[in-house]
């Protein structure tokens, strides 16, 4: 599942923030994902929260990938190759 569709079949809140050297993605999670992990393999992005797991394909746009959770705030970051 791409980003847009987690977000619209989830209703969680997502922003997308472009800069000059890539993108940064943040998906809220609320106060129950203050115990959520993630996790990347490839161009996925996993998440564990609770009894639920969920799975975020990245577009496949040549760029770095960076993950973190924190206060149920989960960060994506895609920094462009140099």
């Amino acid at each position: 599942m791409t980003l847009e569709q987690f977000t619209r079949e989830d209703g969680q809140l997502a922003r997308r923030y472009d800069y000059d050297d890539g993108t940064v993605f943040a998906v809220d999670f609320g106060t129950d994902g203050t115990n959520a992990t993630v996790d990347l393999v490839d161009d996925t992005v996993i998440v564990v929260l609770e009894d639920d797991q969920y799975e975020i394909e990245l577009p496949k746009t040549g760029e770095d990938a960076h993950t973190f959770i924190k206060n149920g705030v989960l960060t994506i970051e895609l920094e462009e190759k140099r």
